[in-house]
């Protein structure tokens, strides 16, 4: 009986131990196809965005991609030894075309939604923003909040597929709403009268309503809405995940990141130098 329990415990052994070999070869073949090692192979970090987002990703007048998002990936590949590939993308296609490895990470501002995570995987948050109001100038003290526009005599405008078109058909569905394909597009139609108020992230609120909505707009600057917004890449990539979490939290108690805040988000400097 002492022999068989000794011959039992020993197989039991052997089977852990091939157990872990098991594993451990599976962390290991994962680790070698993260998306981390073909940057490093490639000497490459594409980064896909849609220029136009103020402040986070747009054009200057020398046609040069800039903004905070721009600016954090430049510290991004820089830490990973690379060269940083911008791949300026269409709204409405980014998602599909990380998915199909058109780049590597979405760097564009992007709130991180329920129906987005079901798609992609997102790294922790960088920026915290919510939905705010660019209202026409004739509603002062009659409009105060979202909720007032909740009314069908209100047209509301806001970008096509963002969580600002979202807010409006969740949280003010009685307006009429109207989409456009661009930012500029839909804050314009308030500044030149066609609509009551256009719905959008809080940053770009800002930037806009500096630029073009003196005189014009009033800013209902409270948000009403929670969005954190992340950098997105491809399911199943735990060691990119690790390495992006870890670079954000480096750059966060570093300065870098404090530098790059202070000058997109807080300054108003750059206004001058892109396109309009």
């Amino acid at each position: 009986m002492k022999r068989f329990m000794i011959i039992v415990a020993i197989f039991a052994a052997l089977f852990l131990c091939f157990s872990q070999v098991q594993v451990l070869a599976a962390d290991i073949g994962l680790a070698k196809k993260s998306t981390v090692e073909t940057i490093l192979k490639r000497g490459e970090l594409r980064v896909g965005f849609e220029s136009g987002y103020m402040p986070f990703e747009m054009t200057d007048k020398k046609g040069n991609f800039v903004g905070f998002d721009i600016d954090m990936a430049k510290e991004m590949a820089k830490a990973m030894g690379v060269k940083f590939v911008p791949v300026n993308t269409a709204w409405d296609g980014i998602i599909p075309a990380l998915t199909t490895n058109k780049f590597d990470i979405i760097m564009s501002g992007m709130t991180i939604t329920q129906e987005r995570n079901l798609k992609i995987n997102f790294a922790d948050p960088y920026i915290i923003v919510g939905q705010t109001i660019l209202l026409a100038k004739k509603h002062l003290g009659v409009v105060n909040s979202y909720k007032d526009l909740n009314d069908k005599k209100y047209t509301v405008t806001s970008k096509l597929g963002t969580t600002g078109e979202q807010a409006v058909k969740r949280l003010i569905p009685k307006a009429n709403y109207k989409s456009f394909e661009t930012e500029p597009e839909a804050a314009l139609e308030v500044v030149n009268g066609k609509a009551d108020a256009f719905v959008y992230d809080l940053p770009y609120c800002v930037v806009f309503n500096a630029q073009q909505g003196k005189g014009k707009l009033i800013f209902l600057d409270k948000p009403f809405t929670f969005e954190p917004l992340a950098w997105a890449i491809n399911k199943g990539d735990p060691d990119f995940m690790n390495w992006l979490n870890n670079f954000l939290r480096q750059v966060k108690n570093d300065g870098r990141y404090d530098r790059i805040y202070n000058k997109w988000i807080k300054g108003t400097g750059w206004i001058k130098d892109i396109q309009q």
